[in-house]
């Protein structure tokens, strides 16, 4: 059997060594010109699911790598109140996971972990190369033993099965499921990044640079998030990224044209009045780094009859950020396709075990990143201070507050 995967990204990559290790012959074909030609855009929280897809799909020198470049990173969360403090600390570290060195929640640069995944993938034993650069997806075209992808340079590819792994504009998607569309939240992210080093280290207080997920959650409209991430870049142990979400009727119109000094001055004018640390943070943040990411989320996945064609992470459950778990959820997609498709079964009936449970636990994410969107950037005043208060109770309750928060999908 042949596996033609459309994408690089993480997913698409961490199939591509599952299906190998497992005697798959599979191959990537990314549009991209080279290997590093992809930004590598922040860092990322790698949680229990990605952890173990990842080390039970990648040979031991590319776990190894993901491993060592990997820093602790707990999961907890904390709400503040931009003049007061702490409203509630949520702790939901795991006991089975705090010490198992494969699930120890991590902090990973996305650079660092792409560099780890293409580790091994220039040739196989044929001297073919694993990922074929260059190469745009068109369409594809069925037939009775198999499926042939197009590729915009006049070239294509056949195999048995063809996985979409293309992002959240898939080709694939748009080709195989066209009434499946990204809905606009109509809320806009304005988000930068700083080194923690000299004031802003000195300034900001230890439970926002521990790697915990922190969320400052004014008495009325806005929100803002931060965490702390790995860089990547030698001379910089960590930066600070931090993101301000609103309604998109709040900001002036044409938001997303304008440039960074001026998005910047946006949520200064937005803040003048949070506590001192706040301030400094956004003040100290270099515009270049600052932008507007716009927030769009696929809709609850409905079911669809499988064929030889399927999809994973972004190109079918592209999510807001809101939840921290779109990566993971990526992996995890790579990871039970992988132990579908190395089960004794008739392809296709592989490809609809996947896609089965891959629906029940999006499904899931895709609700929880929906709902922190739409609460944290569109909540009414009333509502506003509802949370908050429920902030406050919720932290001296036990119960309330698992009530409020929950279990993380799984």
């Amino acid at each position: 059997m042949r596996v033609l995967i459309i994408g690089a990204g993480l997913g698409g990559l961490t199939l591509l060594h599952g299906l190998r290790r497992a005697g798959i012959d599979a191959r990537v074909y990314e549009r991209s010109a080279d290997s590093g030609s992809q930004p590598a855009s922040y860092g990322i929280h790698l949680d229990a699911d990605g952890l173990h897809a990842l080390h039970d799909s990648l040979p031991a020198e590319n776990w190894k790598r993901i491993d060592a470049a990997g820093v602790p990173a707990p999961l907890i969360i904390r709400f503040h109140d931009p003049h007061r403090g702490v409203l509630a600390t949520i702790d939901k570290r795991f006991p089975e996971h705090a010490t198992n060195p494969i699930t120890k929640r991590r902090a990973i640069s996305r650079g660092k972990l792409r560099d780890a995944l293409l580790h091994g993938t220039d040739e196989d034993a044929d001297s073919e190369p694993l990922v074929h650069w260059g190469k745009t997806f068109t369409r594809y075209q069925m037939h009775d033993s198999g499926v042939r992808a197009f590729f915009d340079d006049g070239t294509h590819a056949d195999g048995d099965l063809l996985i979409g792994a293309d992002g959240s504009n898939s080709r694939v998607r748009h080709q195989r499921l066209p009434d499946l569309q990204r809905q606009d939240l109509g809320i806009v992210n304005i988000a930068g990044r700083v080194p923690l080093s000299g004031a802003v280290a000195a300034a900001l207080p230890a439970e926002l640079v521990d790697g915990g997920i922190n969320n400052v959650v004014p008495a009325r409209t806005g929100w803002m998030f931060l965490s702390t991430w790995a860089s990547g870049d030698p001379d910089t142990t960590q930066y600070v990224v931090w993101a301000w979400a609103a309604a998109e009727t709040s900001y002036p119109h044409g938001v997303g044209d304008l440039d960074g000094a001026r998005l910047k001055n946006l949520v200064t004018e937005r803040i003048k009045g949070w506590t001192a640390p706040l301030r400094t943070l956004v003040d100290a943040t270099d515009p270049s780094t600052i932008t507007t990411v716009p927030l769009r989320t696929m809709p609850q996945l409905p079911g669809w009859t499988p064929s030889r064609v399927t999809l994973l992470g972004d190109a079918i459950h592209n999510m807001t950020p809101m939840a921290g778990i779109g990566a993971n959820t990526a992996l995890r997609d790579a990871d039970e396709l992988r132990r579908s498709l190395i089960a004794p079964a008739d392809p296709i009936d592989s490809i609809a075990t996947y896609e089965t449970a891959m629906r029940d636990y999006a499904n899931r994410a895709l609700k929880l990143s929906t709902r922190n969107a739409t609460n944290a950037a569109l909540a009414t005043p009333a509502n506003r201070a509802a949370f908050r208060a429920l902030l406050r109770i919720g932290s001296h309750f036990a119960p309330l507050q698992r009530r409020m928060f929950g279990p993380t999908v799984r």
